[in-house]
């Protein structure tokens, strides 16, 4: 089969039930938006959900390549990072046009084996206005299989795993990201996404070679962006840049700091991170901020 990258376009509505589980997973004390509300950044990642079809559902839960994304043969499929401008505030109810297309795909051979990255760009346009609100750059990084498990890891008894409660839970020096399988479901049907290295303990270790769950890139990095509501609620987001550069596993301890960047080369800008305790950078986002308007101000 000949793969050419095609243009998708669809016409959706940034959706309020799939925004308010967001906020109730995340339960942070902060506002959920409702019907007209912005949506916080990167929040669209949920309001905009895509469920696949169950005929088209690859062995790993994805769709099967070869129709929008190109038919790779590498198993394992990573949320690497990615860009994403906003042009304008995206509200709850607001109907959109979105466009997403393949623009590179670039495949590499090293000492860790082959790995291919696929770049997907996407516009998200307002249909009523014609506004461009939203521009976005997705990486992923398609790799081989690990090497087949020896031994496998035993799962805690399920009486023994309680529920984590919310999220993040305030420290002194910021917030610790907490993970249970239960938070990670609940995100995965937020979000459509049904890759089975997220809620199917015999797959992720026996097939994908995985010690445990995979806590979600897009999950990790909205909890990032979620710190920085927490920390400037009188800002609003403009740019971000996010990369994953590790993956965390369901349990694992983790945390989130947030840091302002020199305000002499950069007053605007402020970079947020996601550690292991021994320092490991797992997941960073930097932030380009601008002061929040509040509702009623005259603009004339």
């Amino acid at each position: 089969m000949t793969w050419r990258p095609r243009r998708a376009t669809s016409v959706e509505t940034l959706d309020a039930g799939p925004a308010a589980a967001l906020g109730a997973l995340l339960d942070s004390g902060s506002p959920v938006p409702a019907a007209g509300d912005v949506l916080p950044p990167l929040w669209h990642w949920v309001a905009l959900p895509r469920w696949p079809v169950s005929s088209v559902i690859g062995v790993d839960g994805h769709p099967r390549r070869g129709d929008f994304l190109p038919p790779i043969d590498l198993p394992r499929r990573m949320f690497a990072g990615g860009e994403v401008t906003f042009h304008g505030d995206l509200r709850v109810g607001t109907e959109v046009v979105r466009e997403s297309e393949v623009v590179s795909v670039e495949e590499k051979s090293g000492r860790s084996g082959r790995l291919a990255i696929v770049t997907v760009v996407t516009r998200l346009v307002d249909t009523g206005r014609d506004d461009l609100l939203v521009e976005e750059r997705q990486d992923l990084i398609y790799r081989d299989a690990a090497p087949a498990p020896t031994s496998f890891p035993d799962p805690e008894p399920a009486s023994a795993i309680a529920p984590a409660g919310p999220a993040l839970v305030a420290e002194d020096d910021g917030w610790r990201f907490v993970t249970d399988p239960t938070l990670l479901m609940r995100f995965s049907a937020a979000t459509a996404n049904p890759h089975r290295i997220h809620y199917d303990w015999p797959y992720a270790t026996r097939v994908e070679g995985y010690p445990g769950l995979v806590v979600h890139g897009p999950l990790s990095t909205l909890v990032l962006a979620e710190a920085l509501r927490l920390a400037h609620p009188d800002r609003v987001v403009r740019h971000l840049r996010h990369r994953n550069t590790a993956p965390l596993f369901c349990g694992d301890p983790a945390q989130v700091q947030v840091d302002r960047s020199n305000p002499d080369t950069a007053p605007d800008s402020v970079e947020v991170a996601l550690r292991r305790p021994d320092g490991t950078a797992l997941v960073g986002l930097t932030a380009e901020l601008a002061t929040l308007i509040p509702k009623g101000t005259n603009h004339e």
